[in-house]
């Protein structure tokens, strides 16, 4: 398969196929598969490449924006997305800027519309892929949570492999940090947000979160309890305003 991978998720058939016939006609792109739910969306995508995903908003199980959210979480490099949708609130509208979608086309447009917005997406992610092959120098460059470990004498975190959403046995190997755990956490709960933690190089608590089906109040008391037990470090990311972020990673002795 040649051209940007590209899943159309979209739960009407007709306009499935219409986008399908579309994105067909711009050339430059592949159409990878398509999907009608969010769940066979995101199942897609864990077990298939995917440069960009054209999601809908309104699907027939969750949310396009419940959607981004576990795309973000499953992914170590972020798959672009351009909602093709029609909702306009404003509250979608700003939950789906801020999980960094590539474009917001508003339905209905017209075949012009849809090829003029692809076709710049197109540019965009053809330079992208240059400027990678321009500056690869064959060494991956580190982040703050790589760096800080080595300068600690401790090993890098493995490579990045897609989260399993499926609880870790009770029986699994027990980390020694784990005795005496605080009143209202349940050791198979701490195991699950290990696996969250080990799956990827760091995660932000609202991607534990979403990875082991928790609110974000109880994965931040469980990643503030491997954070004090030794099992996990935290780092911080500084954006351009605003509070820092919290990135935790798992530490040697809660590698699973």
């Amino acid at each position: 398969m040649t051209g940007i991978r590209t899943l159309i998720v979209e739960d009407d058939a007709s306009v499935s196929r219409l986008h399908v016939r579309y994105l067909e006609g711009v050339g430059g792109f592949t159409v990878a598969g398509t999907a009608a739910t969010g769940a066979e969306a995101v199942a897609f995508v864990t077990g298939h490449e995917v440069d960009l995903v054209l999601l809908d908003m309104h699907l027939p199980d969750f949310s396009g924006i419940e959607v981004l959210h576990r795309l973000r979480a499953l992914t170590f490099e972020n798959i672009d997305v351009i909602v093709v949708s029609s909702a306009t609130e404003a509250v979608t509208v700003r939950q789906a800027a801020a999980a960094s979608v590539a474009d917001y086309l508003v339905k209905p447009f017209s075949r012009a519309v849809f090829d003029l917005r692809l076709i710049a997406y197109r540019a965009r992610f053809a330079a992208r892929v240059a400027a990678r092959k321009q500056n690869d120098t064959g060494q991956i460059p580190l982040r703050q949570v790589d760096i800080d470990r080595l300068v600690a004498g401790r090993e890098p975190a493995p490579a990045t492999r897609p989260i399993s959403l499926r609880p870790v046995p009770v029986e699994a190997a027990r980390p020694a940090g784990l005795s005496g755990l605080p009143k209202g956490l349940s050791e198979p709960t701490v195991q699950l947000v290990l696996q969250a933690l080990n799956a990827q190089d760091v995660s932000t608590a609202v991607q534990v979160a979403t990875a082991c089906g928790l609110a974000r109040g109880t994965a931040r008391r469980y990643l503030d309890f491997l954070r004090q037990a030794g099992l996990a470090d935290v780092t911080h990311r500084y954006g351009a305003r605003g509070r820092p972020e919290l990135l935790y990673s798992v530490t040697p002795a809660g590698r699973s």
